[in-house]
């Protein structure tokens, strides 16, 4: 995974894919013990189109350019299935710009701080994700007065509430 981090560093050095950070499964594992997951999900940025809408081609264009290909939803680099999420909503564009730096072996990247994974899980809703509120609300040092002020800015409370209870 680490070479995988270095492609995407280099990517964002050259322009071909913006501010970035990694999120879902993955991400939650620098804060709790492992998930199971199968791809290495990374918030970004992407440019719009006129329309507005968030446009993959550019990135892809460009990871195509260097030998990597698109494998269902994800692009696999250096044998790590990667999926691009646009930070579509305020919740996702707040989380990746308060994503903090940290070091995979020796490779610096970015990683949603715990307290947004939480909120993500929870704007997201799916089952998978309550196991995931589950296991950082017990095992991941959050900051509360940082979480209730994202969960309250986004309108989460009451979803917290309901599955931490």
């Amino acid at each position: 995974m680490e070479q995988t981090l270095r492609v995407l560093n280099e990517l964002e050095q050259t322009g071909a894919l913006g501010r970035h950070a990694i999120g879902g499964a993955m991400g939650a594992t620098f804060y709790v013990e492992p998930l199971l997951t199968f791809d290495l999900d990374i918030f970004v940025v992407l440019p719009e189109s006129p329309a507005g809408l968030s446009m993959l081609t550019p990135l892809y264009e460009a990871l195509r350019g260097r030998g990597y290909v698109e494998a269902g939803e994800c692009v696999d680099i250096e044998g790590v299935p990667v999926q691009f999420l646009p930070a579509f909503n305020p919740l996702l564009r707040e989380a990746l710009a308060e994503a903090r730096e940290t070091l995979y072996e020796q490779t610096l990247t970015r990683v949603l701080r715990a307290e947004h994974l939480v909120a993500i899980a929870l704007q997201t809703g799916r089952n998978k994700d309550r196991e995931r509120v589950r296991l950082l609300h017990e095992q991941a040092r959050l900051d509360s007065a940082y979480l209730t002020d994202v969960l309250r800015r986004h309108g989460l409370e009451s979803r917290w509430q309901e599955w931490t209870s």
